[in-house]
Protein backbone atom coordinates (compact mmCIF):
# COMPACT_ATOMS: atom_id res chain seq x y z
CA UNK A 1 0.00 0.00 0.00
CA UNK A 2 1.22 3.55 -1.04
CA UNK A 3 1.62 5.99 1.71
CA UNK A 4 1.56 9.68 1.32
CA UNK A 5 4.14 11.18 3.77
CA UNK A 6 5.65 15.04 3.20
CA UNK A 7 9.40 15.76 4.13
CA UNK A 8 10.60 19.34 4.50
CA UNK A 9 14.12 19.45 2.98
CA UNK A 10 16.42 22.13 2.11
CA UNK A 11 17.89 21.96 -1.30
CA UNK A 12 20.32 24.63 -3.46
CA UNK A 13 19.40 25.12 -7.23
CA UNK A 14 20.93 26.92 -9.69
CA UNK A 15 18.95 29.73 -11.06
CA UNK A 16 18.94 30.03 -15.02
CA UNK A 17 20.76 33.63 -14.37
CA UNK A 18 23.17 32.11 -12.56
CA UNK A 19 23.99 28.95 -15.16
CA UNK A 20 24.39 31.73 -17.75
CA UNK A 21 26.83 33.68 -15.47
CA UNK A 22 28.89 30.36 -15.16
CA UNK A 23 28.58 30.04 -18.88
CA UNK A 24 29.46 33.38 -19.82
CA UNK A 25 32.46 33.41 -17.63
CA UNK A 26 34.39 30.14 -18.89
CA UNK A 27 34.10 31.65 -22.14
CA UNK A 28 37.31 32.86 -23.49
CA UNK A 29 37.28 36.60 -25.49
CA UNK A 30 37.74 34.37 -28.88
CA UNK A 31 34.43 32.47 -27.93
CA UNK A 32 32.50 35.57 -26.72
CA UNK A 33 32.07 37.17 -29.59
CA UNK A 34 30.37 34.28 -30.85
CA UNK A 35 28.32 33.31 -27.87
CA UNK A 36 27.26 37.27 -27.66
CA UNK A 37 26.14 36.85 -31.46
CA UNK A 38 24.11 33.41 -31.14
CA UNK A 39 22.14 35.27 -28.11
CA UNK A 40 21.43 38.38 -30.20
CA UNK A 41 19.97 35.95 -33.33
CA UNK A 42 17.99 34.27 -31.02
CA UNK A 43 16.57 37.89 -29.03
CA UNK A 44 15.32 40.42 -31.07
CA UNK A 45 15.17 42.53 -27.88
CA UNK A 46 18.85 42.39 -28.00
CA UNK A 47 20.63 44.84 -30.15
CA UNK A 48 24.40 46.25 -30.74
CA UNK A 49 25.60 49.43 -30.73
CA UNK A 50 24.78 52.03 -28.91
CA UNK A 51 21.92 54.28 -28.68
CA UNK A 52 22.26 58.43 -29.77
CA UNK A 53 22.25 60.69 -26.29
CA UNK A 54 19.49 62.33 -27.73
CA UNK A 55 17.34 59.03 -27.84
CA UNK A 56 18.81 58.20 -24.46
CA UNK A 57 17.25 61.50 -23.23
CA UNK A 58 14.15 61.39 -24.59
CA UNK A 59 14.09 57.80 -23.30
CA UNK A 60 14.94 58.78 -20.11
CA UNK A 61 12.15 61.45 -19.40
CA UNK A 62 9.23 59.17 -20.06
CA UNK A 63 7.53 58.39 -17.20
CA UNK A 64 6.59 54.43 -16.48
CA UNK A 65 3.31 53.05 -16.30
CA UNK A 66 2.23 50.80 -13.83
CA UNK A 67 -0.30 48.16 -14.91
CA UNK A 68 1.33 44.72 -14.14
CA UNK A 69 -1.65 43.86 -12.42
CA UNK A 70 -3.28 42.96 -15.42
CA UNK A 71 -1.41 40.41 -16.57
CA UNK A 72 -0.86 37.86 -13.74
CA UNK A 73 -2.32 37.67 -10.38
CA UNK A 74 1.14 36.06 -8.83
CA UNK A 75 4.55 36.84 -10.04
CA UNK A 76 7.28 34.91 -10.35
CA UNK A 77 10.73 35.11 -8.62
CA UNK A 78 11.68 36.45 -12.30
CA UNK A 79 9.09 38.74 -12.75
CA UNK A 80 10.11 40.50 -9.25
CA UNK A 81 13.88 40.70 -10.92
CA UNK A 82 12.45 42.21 -13.60
CA UNK A 83 9.48 44.34 -13.40
CA UNK A 84 8.13 47.22 -15.65
CA UNK A 85 9.28 50.35 -13.03
CA UNK A 86 13.27 48.66 -13.14
CA UNK A 87 12.52 48.71 -17.65
CA UNK A 88 11.47 52.20 -17.56
CA UNK A 89 13.13 53.70 -14.83
CA UNK A 90 15.70 56.40 -14.84
CA UNK A 91 18.20 54.51 -12.71
CA UNK A 92 18.28 51.39 -14.98
CA UNK A 93 21.26 51.47 -17.71
CA UNK A 94 19.55 49.11 -20.58
CA UNK A 95 23.16 49.16 -22.18
CA UNK A 96 25.97 47.42 -21.82
CA UNK A 97 29.14 48.00 -23.18
CA UNK A 98 32.83 47.11 -22.17
CA UNK A 99 35.61 49.43 -21.02
CA UNK A 100 37.43 50.85 -24.03
CA UNK A 101 41.07 51.62 -24.28
CA UNK A 102 42.50 55.45 -23.97
CA UNK A 103 44.02 54.05 -27.07
CA UNK A 104 41.62 51.51 -28.94
CA UNK A 105 44.34 50.82 -31.92
CA UNK A 106 45.91 48.78 -29.21
CA UNK A 107 43.10 45.88 -29.47
CA UNK A 108 42.28 46.52 -33.60
CA UNK A 109 44.82 43.56 -34.84
CA UNK A 110 43.82 41.55 -37.24
CA UNK A 111 44.20 37.57 -37.22
CA UNK A 112 46.01 36.38 -40.21
CA UNK A 113 44.64 33.81 -42.17
CA UNK A 114 46.82 31.23 -43.13
CA UNK A 115 45.77 29.17 -46.88
CA UNK A 116 46.99 25.95 -47.93
CA UNK A 117 45.75 23.13 -49.17
CA UNK A 118 44.64 20.10 -46.40
CA UNK A 119 47.34 16.65 -46.30
CA UNK A 120 43.76 15.05 -48.49
CA UNK A 121 43.58 17.79 -51.00
CA UNK A 122 47.38 17.43 -51.70
CA UNK A 123 47.06 13.67 -52.09
CA UNK A 124 44.20 13.59 -54.44
CA UNK A 125 45.63 16.23 -56.57
CA UNK A 126 48.60 14.02 -57.06
CA UNK A 127 46.46 10.80 -57.56
CA UNK A 128 45.05 13.20 -60.03
CA UNK A 129 48.20 13.02 -62.13
CA UNK A 130 48.48 9.27 -62.08
CA UNK A 131 46.87 7.38 -65.31
CA UNK A 132 44.50 5.53 -63.65
CA UNK A 133 41.41 3.22 -63.98
CA UNK A 134 38.02 4.59 -62.51
CA UNK A 135 38.11 1.31 -60.29
CA UNK A 136 42.32 2.46 -59.51
CA UNK A 137 40.67 5.89 -58.68
CA UNK A 138 38.19 4.78 -56.37
CA UNK A 139 40.48 2.38 -54.27
CA UNK A 140 42.68 5.53 -53.86
CA UNK A 141 40.42 7.71 -53.03
CA UNK A 142 39.29 5.65 -50.68
CA UNK A 143 42.84 4.73 -49.04
CA UNK A 144 43.54 8.58 -49.24
CA UNK A 145 40.41 9.13 -47.00
CA UNK A 146 41.17 6.50 -44.32
CA UNK A 147 44.42 8.13 -43.72
CA UNK A 148 44.88 10.12 -40.17
CA UNK A 149 45.63 13.28 -39.02
CA UNK A 150 49.45 12.21 -38.95
CA UNK A 151 49.12 10.74 -42.26
CA UNK A 152 49.20 7.29 -41.08
CA UNK A 153 47.10 4.19 -42.16
CA UNK A 154 45.93 2.45 -39.59
CA UNK A 155 42.76 0.66 -40.59
CA UNK A 156 43.90 -3.01 -41.55
CA UNK A 157 43.57 -3.50 -45.99
CA UNK A 158 40.81 -6.47 -45.26
CA UNK A 159 38.34 -3.64 -43.57
CA UNK A 160 39.02 -1.31 -46.21
CA UNK A 161 37.98 -3.93 -48.60
CA UNK A 162 34.89 -4.88 -47.24
CA UNK A 163 34.24 -1.00 -46.78
CA UNK A 164 34.97 -0.23 -50.28
CA UNK A 165 32.32 -3.03 -51.36
CA UNK A 166 29.52 -2.33 -48.84
CA UNK A 167 29.80 1.57 -49.60
CA UNK A 168 30.44 1.80 -53.23
CA UNK A 169 28.83 -2.28 -54.16
CA UNK A 170 32.13 -2.85 -56.13
CA UNK A 171 33.97 -5.97 -55.95
CA UNK A 172 37.95 -5.35 -55.03
CA UNK A 173 40.29 -7.75 -54.33
CA UNK A 174 42.98 -6.99 -51.35
CA UNK A 175 45.71 -7.26 -53.81
CA UNK A 176 44.55 -4.08 -55.80
CA UNK A 177 44.29 -2.28 -52.41
CA UNK A 178 47.79 -2.98 -52.01
CA UNK A 179 49.15 -1.85 -55.32
CA UNK A 180 47.27 1.07 -54.97
CA UNK A 181 48.60 1.84 -51.28
CA UNK A 182 51.76 1.41 -52.80
CA UNK A 183 51.53 4.04 -55.46
CA UNK A 184 50.11 6.50 -52.89
CA UNK A 185 53.27 5.84 -50.34
CA UNK A 186 55.28 7.39 -53.42
CA UNK A 187 53.42 10.89 -53.36
CA UNK A 188 54.93 13.14 -51.27
CA UNK A 189 55.28 13.79 -48.50
CA UNK A 190 57.42 11.25 -47.95
CA UNK A 191 56.54 8.58 -45.05
CA UNK A 192 52.70 8.81 -46.30
CA UNK A 193 49.95 6.20 -45.70
CA UNK A 194 52.85 4.08 -43.40
CA UNK A 195 51.16 1.89 -41.15
CA UNK A 196 53.27 2.11 -38.52
CA UNK A 197 56.34 4.57 -37.67
CA UNK A 198 58.86 1.73 -38.78
CA UNK A 199 57.35 1.61 -42.32
CA UNK A 200 56.99 5.61 -42.24
CA UNK A 201 60.73 5.56 -41.64
CA UNK A 202 61.67 3.22 -44.27
CA UNK A 203 59.75 4.98 -46.64
CA UNK A 204 61.45 8.24 -46.31
CA UNK A 205 65.02 6.35 -46.35
CA UNK A 206 64.23 4.71 -49.38
CA UNK A 207 63.56 8.25 -51.31
CA UNK A 208 66.99 9.21 -50.47
CA UNK A 209 70.15 8.82 -52.54
CA UNK A 210 71.48 5.00 -51.28
CA UNK A 211 75.03 5.25 -49.49
CA UNK A 212 76.64 3.54 -46.91
CA UNK A 213 75.02 5.71 -44.17
CA UNK A 214 71.82 5.75 -45.92
CA UNK A 215 72.17 1.51 -45.91
CA UNK A 216 73.05 1.72 -42.36
CA UNK A 217 70.14 3.14 -41.16
CA UNK A 218 67.75 1.16 -43.23
CA UNK A 219 69.50 -2.22 -41.59
CA UNK A 220 68.85 -0.14 -38.08
CA UNK A 221 65.54 0.61 -39.01
CA UNK A 222 64.42 -2.90 -40.61
CA UNK A 223 66.52 -5.36 -38.20
CA UNK A 224 66.80 -3.00 -34.76
CA UNK A 225 63.96 -1.24 -34.69
CA UNK A 226 63.01 -2.65 -31.47
CA UNK A 227 66.07 -1.65 -29.77
CA UNK A 228 66.72 1.78 -31.50
CA UNK A 229 63.21 2.52 -29.70
CA UNK A 230 65.03 1.33 -26.58
CA UNK A 231 68.32 2.99 -27.24
CA UNK A 232 70.17 -0.04 -26.83
CA UNK A 233 72.97 1.41 -29.14
CA UNK A 234 75.40 -1.76 -27.92
CA UNK A 235 73.46 -4.74 -29.15
CA UNK A 236 72.56 -2.78 -32.17
CA UNK A 237 76.07 -1.74 -33.30
CA UNK A 238 76.90 -5.63 -31.94
CA UNK A 239 74.38 -7.09 -34.51
CA UNK A 240 75.02 -5.27 -37.77
CA UNK A 241 78.35 -4.96 -37.12
CA UNK A 242 79.14 -1.86 -37.74
CA UNK A 243 81.44 0.78 -36.11
CA UNK A 244 80.72 3.55 -33.57
CA UNK A 245 81.28 6.69 -35.91
CA UNK A 246 79.48 4.60 -38.83
CA UNK A 247 76.70 4.66 -35.87
CA UNK A 248 76.58 7.83 -35.63
CA UNK A 249 76.24 9.16 -38.73
CA UNK A 250 73.44 7.01 -39.15
CA UNK A 251 71.77 7.73 -36.24
CA UNK A 252 71.91 11.83 -37.26
CA UNK A 253 70.42 10.74 -40.43
CA UNK A 254 67.47 8.89 -38.70
CA UNK A 255 66.94 11.32 -36.14
CA UNK A 256 66.13 14.01 -38.88
CA UNK A 257 63.53 11.92 -40.44
CA UNK A 258 60.04 13.13 -39.94
CA UNK A 259 57.44 10.95 -37.90
CA UNK A 260 54.77 12.38 -38.77
CA UNK A 261 54.42 13.67 -42.50
CA UNK A 262 50.84 14.77 -42.17
CA UNK A 263 52.02 17.36 -39.78
CA UNK A 264 54.17 19.08 -43.16
CA UNK A 265 50.14 20.10 -44.79
CA UNK A 266 48.70 23.06 -42.57
CA UNK A 267 45.25 22.33 -41.88
CA UNK A 268 41.93 24.18 -40.38
CA UNK A 269 43.87 23.40 -36.77
CA UNK A 270 45.25 26.79 -36.47
CA UNK A 271 44.83 28.82 -33.59
CA UNK A 272 45.32 32.05 -32.64
CA UNK A 273 45.31 33.27 -29.06
CA UNK A 274 43.55 36.28 -28.42
CA UNK A 275 44.08 37.88 -24.50
CA UNK A 276 41.24 38.43 -22.45
CA UNK A 277 43.31 41.22 -20.57
CA UNK A 278 45.94 43.75 -21.39
CA UNK A 279 48.55 44.39 -18.15
CA UNK A 280 50.71 47.45 -18.30
CA UNK A 281 53.40 48.49 -16.15
CA UNK A 282 53.25 52.50 -15.86
CA UNK A 283 55.76 54.09 -13.28
CA UNK A 284 56.14 50.94 -10.89
CA UNK A 285 52.00 50.74 -10.96
CA UNK A 286 50.17 47.44 -12.35
CA UNK A 287 47.30 48.79 -14.57
CA UNK A 288 44.73 45.88 -15.97
CA UNK A 289 41.94 46.62 -18.17
CA UNK A 290 39.56 44.19 -20.69
CA UNK A 291 40.49 43.60 -24.13
CA UNK A 292 37.06 45.05 -25.88
CA UNK A 293 37.74 43.59 -29.23
CA UNK A 294 35.37 40.65 -29.06
CA UNK A 295 32.85 42.51 -27.30
CA UNK A 296 30.11 44.29 -28.88
CA UNK A 297 27.52 47.05 -27.12
CA UNK A 298 24.31 46.12 -26.12
CA UNK A 299 21.63 47.33 -25.34
CA UNK A 300 17.97 46.71 -24.90
CA UNK A 301 15.39 47.81 -28.12
CA UNK A 302 13.76 51.01 -27.38
CA UNK A 303 11.15 50.01 -29.71
CA UNK A 304 10.10 46.82 -27.92
CA UNK A 305 10.33 48.45 -24.87
CA UNK A 306 7.60 51.50 -26.63
CA UNK A 307 5.64 48.40 -28.14
CA UNK A 308 5.47 46.92 -24.34
CA UNK A 309 4.82 50.07 -22.96
CA UNK A 310 1.77 50.76 -25.59
CA UNK A 311 0.16 46.75 -25.32
CA UNK A 312 0.30 48.03 -21.47
CA UNK A 313 -1.52 50.92 -21.85
CA UNK A 314 -4.94 49.26 -23.48
CA UNK A 315 -7.66 48.66 -21.61
CA UNK A 316 -8.07 45.23 -19.84
CA UNK A 317 -11.18 44.59 -21.79
CA UNK A 318 -9.50 45.33 -25.39
CA UNK A 319 -6.58 43.03 -24.16
CA UNK A 320 -7.33 39.67 -26.15
CA UNK A 321 -5.92 36.59 -26.40
CA UNK A 322 -3.64 37.34 -29.29
CA UNK A 323 -1.82 40.56 -26.93
CA UNK A 324 -2.25 39.43 -24.17
CA UNK A 325 0.36 36.66 -25.90
CA UNK A 326 1.96 38.92 -27.77
CA UNK A 327 2.70 41.21 -24.51
CA UNK A 328 3.92 37.87 -22.37
CA UNK A 329 6.15 37.18 -25.91
CA UNK A 330 7.95 40.37 -25.61
CA UNK A 331 8.03 40.76 -21.59
CA UNK A 332 10.22 37.23 -21.66
CA UNK A 333 12.32 38.42 -24.47
CA UNK A 334 12.87 41.99 -22.46
CA UNK A 335 13.89 39.58 -19.46
CA UNK A 336 16.31 37.36 -21.42
CA UNK A 337 17.86 40.60 -22.64
CA UNK A 338 18.63 41.96 -19.31
CA UNK A 339 19.51 38.88 -18.10
CA UNK A 340 22.36 38.55 -20.65
CA UNK A 341 23.28 42.21 -20.01
CA UNK A 342 23.20 41.76 -17.06
CA UNK A 343 25.55 38.43 -16.96
CA UNK A 344 28.18 39.95 -19.23
CA UNK A 345 28.55 42.92 -16.68
CA UNK A 346 28.88 40.74 -13.87
CA UNK A 347 31.65 38.66 -16.21
CA UNK A 348 33.56 41.73 -16.26
CA UNK A 349 33.64 42.48 -12.77
CA UNK A 350 34.59 38.86 -11.62
CA UNK A 351 37.46 39.05 -14.55
CA UNK A 352 38.78 42.33 -13.97
CA UNK A 353 38.65 41.21 -10.02
CA UNK A 354 40.21 37.86 -10.56
CA UNK A 355 42.95 39.56 -12.38
CA UNK A 356 43.77 42.30 -10.18
CA UNK A 357 43.80 40.12 -7.25
CA UNK A 358 46.18 37.65 -9.18
CA UNK A 359 48.58 40.51 -9.89
CA UNK A 360 48.97 42.00 -6.71
CA UNK A 361 49.97 38.72 -5.46
CA UNK A 362 52.12 38.47 -8.57
CA UNK A 363 53.80 41.72 -8.29
CA UNK A 364 57.18 41.48 -8.22
CA UNK A 365 57.20 38.84 -11.18
CA UNK A 366 55.32 41.83 -13.79
CA UNK A 367 57.53 44.41 -12.40
CA UNK A 368 60.67 42.53 -12.87
CA UNK A 369 59.36 41.55 -16.41
CA UNK A 370 58.77 38.29 -16.48
CA UNK A 371 61.67 37.02 -13.72
CA UNK A 372 60.40 33.35 -12.56
CA UNK A 373 62.38 33.43 -9.61
CA UNK A 374 59.95 36.55 -8.32
CA UNK A 375 57.11 33.99 -9.24
CA UNK A 376 55.40 33.47 -5.79
CA UNK A 377 53.50 30.19 -5.00
CA UNK A 378 50.25 30.86 -5.45
CA UNK A 379 46.98 28.55 -5.31
CA UNK A 380 43.06 29.10 -6.81
CA UNK A 381 42.06 29.10 -2.77
CA UNK A 382 44.43 32.69 -2.39
CA UNK A 383 42.61 33.83 -4.86
CA UNK A 384 39.34 32.76 -4.21
CA UNK A 385 39.74 34.03 -0.36
CA UNK A 386 40.99 37.51 -1.62
CA UNK A 387 38.24 38.15 -4.06
CA UNK A 388 35.48 36.27 -1.68
CA UNK A 389 34.49 34.42 -4.32
CA UNK A 390 34.33 30.24 -4.49
CA UNK A 391 37.22 28.12 -5.93
CA UNK A 392 35.32 27.13 -8.68
CA UNK A 393 34.45 30.71 -10.15
CA UNK A 394 38.30 31.09 -9.87
CA UNK A 395 38.92 28.21 -11.84
CA UNK A 396 36.79 29.16 -15.14
CA UNK A 397 38.27 32.74 -14.90
CA UNK A 398 41.65 30.50 -15.03
CA UNK A 399 40.70 28.42 -17.66
CA UNK A 400 41.72 29.17 -21.37
CA UNK A 401 42.27 32.40 -19.94
CA UNK A 402 45.94 35.05 -21.64
CA UNK A 403 46.66 38.02 -20.35
CA UNK A 404 48.81 40.55 -21.94
CA UNK A 405 51.64 41.83 -21.24
CA UNK A 406 54.86 43.89 -22.71
CA UNK A 407 57.30 40.79 -22.01
CA UNK A 408 54.71 38.14 -23.34
CA UNK A 409 51.49 36.70 -23.27
CA UNK A 410 51.05 34.02 -20.71
CA UNK A 411 48.09 31.77 -19.80
CA UNK A 412 46.27 32.37 -16.07
CA UNK A 413 47.05 29.10 -15.24
CA UNK A 414 50.64 29.64 -15.61
CA UNK A 415 50.84 32.14 -12.32
CA UNK A 416 49.35 29.00 -9.95
CA UNK A 417 52.03 27.20 -8.81
CA UNK A 418 52.80 25.11 -5.36
CA UNK A 419 55.38 26.07 -3.50
CA UNK A 420 58.56 24.15 -2.04
CA UNK A 421 59.86 24.92 0.92
CA UNK A 422 63.75 25.85 1.33
CA UNK A 423 66.12 27.71 3.55
CA UNK A 424 65.24 31.14 2.31
CA UNK A 425 61.96 30.87 2.63
CA UNK A 426 59.18 29.08 0.30
CA UNK A 427 59.55 29.37 -3.68
CA UNK A 428 57.48 28.41 -6.74
CA UNK A 429 57.45 24.58 -7.86
CA UNK A 430 58.02 26.67 -11.27
CA UNK A 431 61.48 27.99 -10.08
CA UNK A 432 62.77 24.18 -9.00
CA UNK A 433 61.68 22.99 -12.54
CA UNK A 434 63.32 25.52 -14.21
CA UNK A 435 66.54 24.10 -11.92
CA UNK A 436 65.33 20.84 -13.13
CA UNK A 437 65.92 21.57 -16.72
CA UNK A 438 68.52 23.44 -16.60
CA UNK A 439 70.27 19.91 -14.93
CA UNK A 440 69.36 17.76 -17.48
CA UNK A 441 70.31 20.46 -20.06
CA UNK A 442 73.88 20.15 -18.70
CA UNK A 443 74.00 16.85 -18.34
CA UNK A 444 76.66 14.53 -20.56
CA UNK A 445 73.71 12.42 -22.83
CA UNK A 446 75.64 9.55 -22.75
CA UNK A 447 75.48 8.88 -19.45
CA UNK A 448 71.76 11.17 -18.52
CA UNK A 449 71.30 11.57 -14.72
CA UNK A 450 68.90 8.92 -12.77
CA UNK A 451 65.91 10.52 -11.15
CA UNK A 452 67.81 9.75 -7.93
CA UNK A 453 70.85 12.21 -9.18
CA UNK A 454 68.27 14.86 -10.30
CA UNK A 455 67.28 14.77 -7.10
CA UNK A 456 70.69 14.77 -4.88
CA UNK A 457 71.95 17.83 -7.22
CA UNK A 458 68.45 19.80 -6.36
CA UNK A 459 69.39 19.25 -2.66
CA UNK A 460 72.88 21.17 -3.62
CA UNK A 461 70.78 23.91 -4.59
CA UNK A 462 68.88 23.88 -1.64
CA UNK A 463 65.53 22.37 -3.06
CA UNK A 464 65.06 19.35 -1.03
CA UNK A 465 62.75 17.20 -3.08
CA UNK A 466 62.01 13.54 -3.31
CA UNK A 467 62.75 11.38 -6.19
CA UNK A 468 59.44 10.61 -7.16
CA UNK A 469 58.35 14.57 -6.96
CA UNK A 470 61.85 14.81 -9.54
CA UNK A 471 59.72 12.25 -11.48
CA UNK A 472 56.37 14.11 -11.59
CA UNK A 473 58.30 17.21 -12.78
CA UNK A 474 60.40 15.32 -15.28
CA UNK A 475 56.83 14.00 -16.48
CA UNK A 476 55.24 17.43 -16.51
CA UNK A 477 57.88 19.08 -18.68
CA UNK A 478 57.68 16.42 -21.16
CA UNK A 479 61.27 14.98 -20.69
CA UNK A 480 61.81 11.29 -21.01
CA UNK A 481 63.64 8.91 -18.40
CA UNK A 482 67.45 8.70 -18.19
CA UNK A 483 67.44 5.45 -20.96
CA UNK A 484 65.83 7.41 -23.27
CA UNK A 485 67.93 10.78 -23.19
CA UNK A 486 70.86 8.32 -24.11
CA UNK A 487 72.41 9.66 -27.22
CA UNK A 488 75.78 7.93 -29.19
Amino acid sequence: MIKQNQQLKIVQKISPQQIQFIKLLQIPTMGLEQRIKEEIEKNPVLEEGRTTEDSQEEYQEEQPVDNTNELTEEKSAADRELSIEDLFSDNYDHRTYLPKSQDDEEDDYEIPIVEAKSLYDALNDQLGLLPLTDHQRLIGQHIIGSLDEDGYLRRPIRAMKLDIMFRHHTKVEESEIEDMLEKIQKMDPAGVAARDLQECLLLQLHRKEQSETIQNAIDIIDRCFKEFTKKHFTKIRSRLGIKEAQFKEAYKLITKLNPKPGDNQVTAKNEYIIPDFILTVEDNEIKIRLNSRNAPELHISRNYLNMYKQYQKLDKKKKTSQVKETLSFVKSKIESAKWFIDALRQRQFTLLNTMQAIADRQKEFFLSEGDEKKLRPMILKDIADTINMDISTVSRVANSKYVQTDFGIYSLKYFFTEGIETSKGIVSNREVKRALQEIIDSESKKRPYSDDKIAALLKERDYNIARRTVAKYREQLGIPVARLRKEV
